[in-house]
């Protein structure tokens, strides 16, 4: 795997010269927020975290995509948490884009780097903290796990992408690949956050359209992305937000390679209202 380039917001404010005209959208189908909305004012503060910030950039909404919320964290040196999930029932995936940080882990401590990835179970005891000099800037995705009788709950464990092989899809000459962090017939799992990437020239030669939500950010290059019935321009840094079933396709003009990190929701049967 070639080494990667992922995008870090690193906050600011735009200066009063700046136009107000932007590409940010929300729409009762998809969002887009793109990175030029990362902005100091914009930043979120948790409890028992300290030197620490965050970008919400999606979180449950009645009526929209209801699975999961994703937060860009930026942690100073010496910053972190003791207890950084304040939440029954709630995993997590962490992905650094920028920094270093300790993760530990049931008292096992990982150093994570650019590319490194960790999946946490729901109740497992966690904390993370910055050790370098440096901010580090990590994703951080959670979401109720949802149990099923018969069926284990996954395992804690760190990876980094570079030590994983993509997956071509099929038919596509590796022009179009995912990077899976978990198998997908593996139904421990209700969630999946992969990295897909995109070969100048490749496409999603077809709409999309399905019932698992999406979260899509931008770690490297541009392309044009279909949502609903627009074709909206991304790049690097771009965050796109997707409800069930939004048509969806992709064609990635180039120069370079466009990538994202993705979330879905999988593996579990639909719920039912409870006044049904």
């Amino acid at each position: 795997m070639t080494n990667s380039n992922y995008y870090a917001p690193h906050g600011g404010l735009a200066a009063q010269t700046q136009l107000l005209t932007d590409r940010a959208m929300f729409t009762e189908a998809y969002a887009v927020i793109p990175k030029s909305t990362f902005s100091d004012i914009v930043t979120s503060y948790l409890p028992f975290w300290e030197g620490a910030r965050f970008w919400v950039i999606a979180r449950p909404l009645s009526g929209f995509a209801e699975t999961f919320s994703q937060y860009i964290a930026d942690v100073q040196p010496n910053g972190g948490s003791k207890q950084p999930e304040t939440e029954a029932g709630v995993q997590a995936v962490i992905f650094v884009v920028e920094g270093g940080l300790t993760l530990t882990i049931d008292g096992i401590d990982h150093v994570l780097e650019q590319g490194g990835y960790a999946y946490l179970p729901a109740d497992l005891p966690w904390s993370l903290w910055n050790h370098t000099d440096t901010a580090v800037k990590f994703h951080w995705l959670r979401k109720r796990y949802e149990a099923v009788a018969g069926i284990e709950a996954p395992e804690a464990f760190v990876t980094n992408e570079r030590d994983i092989a993509p997956t071509p899809m099929a038919g596509t000459e590796g022009k179009w690949a995912t990077t899976r962090f978990v198998a997908p017939e593996d139904l421990r799992h209700d969630m999946h956050v992969n990295i897909v990437t995109f070969e100048p020239g490749a496409v999603i030669p077809f709409a999309e359209t399905h019932v698992m939500e999406h979260g899509l950010y931008v770690l490297e290059g541009k392309a044009v992305y279909r949502l609903n019935q627009e074709w909206v321009e991304v790049e690097a840094g771009d965050f796109m937000w997707l409800r069930a079933f939004c048509p969806q396709a992709c064609y990635a003009g180039g120069p370079g390679r466009f990538r994202y990190l993705l979330y879905k929701d999988v593996n579990r049967h639909m719920k039912f209202p409870s006044n049904l």
